[in-house]
């Protein structure tokens, strides 16, 4: 399945260049870890789930937590840079041996693992990377050709429909005391207005001490997708059952592949 490259967002570069700070962006990284490993649990109790692609890994915060739940994870992310970091955490919390990791975007899933899985999961709003409709679609039917008859698809992203309207610019992140200096994080959002909306996310850190500080910002493209979006791609690829609820700033939906 080619991909076409119009309008193709290559996030790359972004997240090679935040990947060791990408902890900063949490109050407490070892506690989300926690709290997502429990809150992906509460979906796939009832479902059978055992083995899980997580097709956007990041530095592993649900591949992690997932494996030491004691499921069996396949993690993958076409960022270097987070895999390394995502092989170090995983090192460091004792499960390197019980995650495959893969370098892949979501569109070349089906060339670099192998299923059926019992669920794919994609969050931190990696699907709003893609810009174009074809693209989401064609991403989505990957997944759902990776799920077992009866799998889960579970996709955690921001809902960006009561955004598009007030088009918020600025959004605080995180205050971190370190020893020897003090790390700041923000957005500044610029929007466009297409079509399709999209707005650009500019991160910003901010570190130093007493009176010296040094900026670096790091701009990265999202699609103001909404979930009535996604929904209607879900059915397309034939996928049913398909439920959103808010957890904080993200969106849950989930989704099931017909068992027939």
């Amino acid at each position: 399945m080619a991909i076409n490259m119009k309008n193709y967002n290559d996030t790359s570069a972004f997240y090679n260049a935040i990947a060791e700070d990408y902890h900063l962006w949490y109050r407490d990284w070892d506690a989300e870890l926690e709290r997502e490993g429990l809150n992906l649990r509460r979906y796939f109790r009832e479902h059978g789930i055992k083995t899980i692609l997580d097709a956007s890994c990041g530095p592993g915060t649900q591949s992690i937590a997932l494996a030491r739940l004691g499921y069996t994870v396949t993690a993958a992310d076409p960022s270097g840079g987070l895999l390394a970091r995502a092989r170090q955490h995983a090192a460091e919390h004792g499960v390197l041996d019980r995650i495959t990791f893969v370098q892949s975007d979501f569109q070349n899933l089906h060339n670099c693992v192998q299923g059926p899985f019992d669920a794919v999961i994609t969050k931190g709003s990696s699907i709003p990377h893609l810009l174009r409709d074809d693209q989401i679609e064609e991403t989505l039917l990957i997944f759902s050709e990776l799920l077992r008859p009866g799998g889960m698809l579970l996709i955690g992203m921001r809902d960006f429909e009561p955004l598009i309207e007030d088009r918020p610019r600025f959004l605080p992140g995180q205050v971190h005391d370190l020893p020897g200096e003090q790390v700041i994080t923000f957005d500044i959002w610029d929007w466009d207005d297409g079509p399709p909306i999209t707005v650009t996310f500019n991160r910003f850190i901010v570190r130093g001490s007493g009176q010296t500080y040094r900026v670096t910002k790091h701009p990265v493209v999202f699609r103001a997708l909404t979930a009535d979006e996604v929904e209607v791609v879900m059915l397309e690829v034939g996928l049913e059952n398909i439920r959103a609820e808010r957890d904080r700033w993200e969106l849950i939906m989930t989704a099931t592949k017909p068992a027939q």
